[in-house]
Parts: structure tokens; C-alpha cells; sequence
């Protein structure tokens, strides 16, 4: 049985705004739009769904996630463009090897995390 990475899904009421922002802010592009009012992201790689609750869908739906990380070359600039942005900064701090960390939160409290890339 083979595995592979299909997507990660953020359930938000606003996905044109939370989008946006991914766009804005992470540099995600949009490769979709969804009949349901939805986008389908490509967030450095990572395929990111954005959409309200579907209606079609029975089980429990929350909106959010944990946290998305991203690795970046730059993290002085990276954390200067995010707080220029509006992020609310969470935690700044390392983690093992050095590597500089800041944990933020983006739309719908959504926890994200930038780290260094130490060369």
C-alpha cells in the first residue's frame, strides 16, 4: 500500500478573504476555483484546500487547522513583511541547530510557522 500527499484543507467562513491573505502574505498561488465557492491553493509545494463547510458533506465540520510551516531563506525579512502584514506574532524562538522560528497567527486564528534555512 502506497501513500502520498493529497492535499491540506482549511474549512473557513471567508475563503476568497483567507486566500487572499495565503496569497498576499506566503506567496501561495491559486490553482482553482471550486464550484462551491472554494480555491485550491499551491502554498511552496504544499496543496492547500480553502473552503467553508460543505453542504454535501454529513460528518462534523471545524473550521482551521493546527499549523502549516514553511521554511524561508530570509527569516529577518520574512518576519519584518509578515508583522507589516497584520500577523500577530505568537512566539519567537529556535529550535534544534539554531534555526530562528516565528509561530504566527493568520485568518480564523489559523496557526502558522516560519523557519529558517540555515545553508
Amino acid at each position: 500500500m502506497a501513500f502520498a500527499l493529497n492535499h491540506v484543507h482549511l474549512k473557513t467562513p471567508d475563503p476568497k478573504s483567507t486566500a487572499d491573505w495565503y496569497v498576499a502574505n506566503l506567496g501561495a498561488t491559486v490553482t482553482a476555483e471550486t464550484a462551491n465557492g472554494g480555491f485550491r491553493l499551491d502554498l511552496h509545494g504544499l496543496p492547500l484546500n480553502v473552503t467553508d463547510h460543505i453542504s454535501t458533506q454529513t460528518h462534523p465540520q471545524n473550521y482551521g487547522f493546527e499549523h502549516i510551516a514553511i521554511d524561508t531563506d530570509d527569516i529577518d525579512a520574512t518576519i519584518a513583511d509578515l508583522k507589516n502584514g497584520g500577523a500577530t506574532v505568537l512566539e519567537e524562538t529556535s529550535v534544534g541547530g539554531g534555526r530562528r522560528v516565528m509561530f504566527f497567527e493568520g485568518p480564523q486564528g489559523i496557526i502558522l510557522e516560519v523557519l529558517e534555512i540555515i545553508n
